[in-house]
Order: structure tokens, then sequence, then C-alpha cells
């Protein structure tokens, strides 16, 4: 242990790290730039307001102090790239380096979406094909590349959904949403207008027929469902509950976000939804998290793709060109045509792994989170005996005998090395623990995660005391997470 509070080290090279204004002193700088060899101009007597102003209190340090801050803050990090990641509903798989060596050519990152269509052939063509390779591996009949995110494509198919009924004269004003889907549906059924209308899930953790049909009357615009759902689990009613929204002239509306568990297996758009958005930040391998960059591209049937946003993506024998004539489009909802860097990582890794092999991501994903669940089952309490997808739900319920929960758990996790899995969702299980491999994790990997998973169970039963004070190894103990959310300090407050 360090013997000075403010040391490098707190347990040998384990790093500590302050705040760079902690290191600011006045007068250091990290730069040195030559005299000026023009007279010098107020930035403020030409840009006015536009103009950069100082920063009051910004941190003077030198270069060196700059340049160890930032590195130590990276290795801190903890991504796909250094260990297993668990997070259930997340998808935090391996992301081929291949991928980030494609989307880093120059012949991408060179060109500028305002250029002439005849100037960005190579981008047109690639986005081309992945519009209709997803459209393909989904079953929809047209794609939007644009959406930035997986919220932001579940805001664009609500928003089509709207348009189409519009359009025919209906006068929607509800959206069904299941308890077992993503907490942004009901919030983007609520931003396009509609009143979200919650349909319990059955005693198995998947939607009944019966219920649907109860909820579903005239002013239903639809309903949004999460296949697999956050439960891990397939709606295996989802043919019956097409038909029932359909006679009331509703749409169905795929969460795609857990696409990686069908992918090349079976397709939304033969089950009867309408409306799908992909996460290719999770399906289709793009590093995500931090808050971006993320893409969320819409599919939709034939009777909604007048109403996709613009512009489209159209192919005149060898080239392409940009269609702006759309008048019954939402319009645009990104700038120019999406994260394209994101897309050309997606664009990348199917090429990669083929046509004939893309199956093979969700049979592995499927593969791993039952076996997983495997050798869980009667260590950890399993809510359903469904069969799992791609993840698996267990609760806290055996541990909290001894007084364990399942933030204890997680916790503890953290000193066995492992990003601990999602906790507290779905809400719908109490005390959930939802684990997902992905399919790009090993055996020995599952093993080594399985036997940290069991370890911990025999200790809540044996020294459960202990796990209320876990994580000890980090350098952050266990912080007061709910006095940080109701009273987080957003600002630098030097001591007096």
């Amino acid at each position: 242990m360090s013997t000075t509070k403010n040391g490098p080290a707190i347990s040998g090279l384990q790093m500590e790290e302050g705040l760079i204004f902690e290191r600011s002193r006045p007068g250091r700088t990290g730069y040195s730039l030559p005299a000026l060899d023009v007279p010098s101009v107020d930035a403020a007597s030409l840009f006015g307001e536009q103009s950069r102003k100082e920063l009051e209190g910004f941190p003077e340090v030198s270069e060196m102090d700059v340049m160890r801050h930032f590195v130590r803050l990276s290795q801190w990090n903890y991504g796909v790239d250094t260990g297993f990641f668990p997070l259930g509903s997340c998808t935090m798989k391996y992301n081929p380096k291949l991928n980030e060596d494609m989307a880093r050519l120059c012949g991408f990152t060179a060109t500028h979406p305002s250029m002439p269509d005849h100037l960005i052939q190579g981008n047109l063509e690639l986005m081309d094909y992945l519009e209709r390779a997803l459209a393909e591996l989904s079953g929809m009949d047209a794609v939007t590349l644009q959406p930035a995110a997986g919220a932001h494509g579940e805001l664009t198919g609500v928003m089509v959904m709207r348009a189409y009924h519009e359009a025919k004269g209906n006068k929607k004003t509800k959206m069904l949403v299941p308890d077992s889907a993503h907490g942004t549906n009901p919030a983007t059924a609520a931003f396009c207008g509609y009143k979200a209308v919650e349909v319990k899930s059955g005693p198995d953790g998947f939607l009944l027929p019966e219920d649907v049909a109860k909820a579903m009357d005239d002013e239903v615009a639809g309903i949004m469902i999460t296949n697999p759902n956050t439960l891990g689990i397939f709606e295996q009613h989802i043919e019956e509950i097409a038909r029932i929204v359909h006679e009331k002239d509703g749409l169905l509306y795929c969460d795609g976000a857990n696409f990686n568990a069908m992918m090349g297996v079976t397709r939304p758009g033969d089950m009867g939804y309408d409306v799908i958005h992909f996460n290719l930040h999770k399906s289709f391998s793009t590093p995500h998290g931090g808050g971006g960059p993320g893409s969320g591209p819409v599919g939709v049937k034939k009777s909604l793709e007048a109403f996709l946003p613009g512009p489209r993506i159209r192919k005149d024998g060898d080239t392409f060109h940009l269609d702006e004539d759309l008048p019954q489009s939402i319009g645009k909802i990104k700038g120019f045509f999406g994260n394209f860097g994101v897309l050309v990582r997606a664009y990348a890794y199917l090429r990669e792994i083929g046509k004939d092999h893309v199956a093979n991501v969700a049979r592995y994903a499927v593969l791993n989170a039952n076996y997983i669940r495997s050798r869980l089952v009667g260590h950890y309490h399993l809510p359903f005996e469904t069969p799992s997808m791609h993840e698996v739900v267990f609760t806290d319920k055996l541990q909290k005998a001894n007084g364990v929960e399942t933030m204890d758990l997680a916790k503890s996790l953290i000193d066995e090395g492992y990003h601990p899995p999602t906790t507290y969702f779905p809400l719908v299980v109490s005390g959930a623990l939802m684990i997902e491999p992905t399919e790009t994790e090993s055996l020995e990997t599952l093993d080594q995660f399985c036997d940290s998973m069991i370890a911990l169970a025999e200790r809540a039963k044996e020294n459960p005391d202990v796990m209320h004070d876990a994580p000890t190894v980090p350098v952050r103990r266990r912080l007061d997470e709910t006095l940080a959310a109701r009273k987080p300090v957003l600002r630098y407050q030097p001591e007096e």
C-alpha cells in the first residue's frame, strides 16, 4: 500500500488518478508555438459571439502530465478487448480489428457526404449492399440506414407507422407495449403521440394471444415486441399475435436489439412483423458504449416503404444516385446518411462471415447462453423454465436467504476480475441477473466465469458478510450510488 495519501499507486502498480484540475498549476502549458509573423487579430471583432472565449478555471498542465493522465484513465477502462463482458441485452461482443481497418480506408474517410453522387459511388454501393443484406436477413422489403442508434431507429420506425396510419385516415391513439419490452419502447410511443398500453407477459415469460386480443381495438396503432424478449425468451405465439393485430389494421414492430439470436435462422418479416430496427453496434459487431457511435437501420414491408426517411439510394444501370423525390417520406432524421463509419464496419463484418455462415452467429450465441444456464441452474434461481435464447436471467432468491442480494453478487464479481452482468433488469423479475455471453466467447472463458459465479454462490452461504463490502480490489470501493444519483457533483469543487 502507498504510504502517502496522494501517491501514484494504492496497491503495487494499480494506479490512482486524480482530476486533471488537481494537477493544474498557474503558468504551466503543454505546448509551445512560434511567435506570430502576422498582426494579431481579436477573434471577437471578426466573429462576435461565435468566437471562442477563454474558459475560466481551465487546467494548466504540462504535456507529460496530460499524457500520463489520459493514459492512466484508459488503463482503468474495462472492455471486450480486455475481458469477458456478460451484459445482457447489450451484446458486448468482440469486434474484429479488420472492421476498423476497413473503416479507416482513405477512400471512405476522405469523402464528404456533400460530394456529388458521381464522386461517392463506392460509398453508395456499400450502403446499397448493406440495405439489401439487412432486408434479406430480416424478411423486409426496404431498409433505411439513417438512424444513429437503436432508440433512434425505434423512433424512426414508429414515425413511419404513424405516417402510414395518417395516410390511410386511421384514427389511432394507442400503442401496445409488453412488460418484457425494452424501456425505450413506451417512451418512443409517447414521443410519437401514442398512449402506451402495457400487456403483461404470461407465466412462462412470453405473450399470450388472448391477452393481446383483449387489449387490441380499432384505436391501437400497433404493438412493439422485443423478440427474443428481455427475458431471453422467444415469443412463441408471434404469428397468432400478428393475425390479431393485423385484423384491426394494426402493425407489428420488432425491437431488433436481440436480432443476433436469430439472424440467418429465422426472419421477423416471415413471422408477420411490419417494421424492425437493427442495432448494427450489437448484432453486426461495431464497438459501442459511452454514448456512441451507433447505428439503428430500420426495415419495413412494402406497404410502409414510401414513408421511410430520405434520400433513398437508387441504382440506374451501373450508377447509384440519391433520390430526394419522396412525397410521403417522414423526412430526414439524421444529418447526411447516418453514421457512415459504423455502416462500413457492419458491411465488413457481413462480408467476412459470409452468407453461408451468418446463421452460426445466432447458433453459437444461443449455445453459449444455454451452456451458462446449465452450469448455474441450482446455484442461482431460474425464474422461468422456458428455453433460453441468447441470454439467461437468474435471480438472487437463493442468496437472499443469507442476506446477499444482486448488488452484492455484482460487486463481488468485480473482485473475481469480471464485469458484472446486467442487474435488476428486466423489471418484471425481482433481483434479476441477466447474462449474455454472445457468440464470440470460448468454452474456457465461459467455464472460468461460471466457476467464479458458483464460488460466489458458495461464499454467500458460508461467509455472506464479506460480500457486503465488495469490491475490495479495485481503486474504487463500493460507492453510494443512491447519493450519486440524487446529489450528483457535476463541477470541480477545489478544497478550501
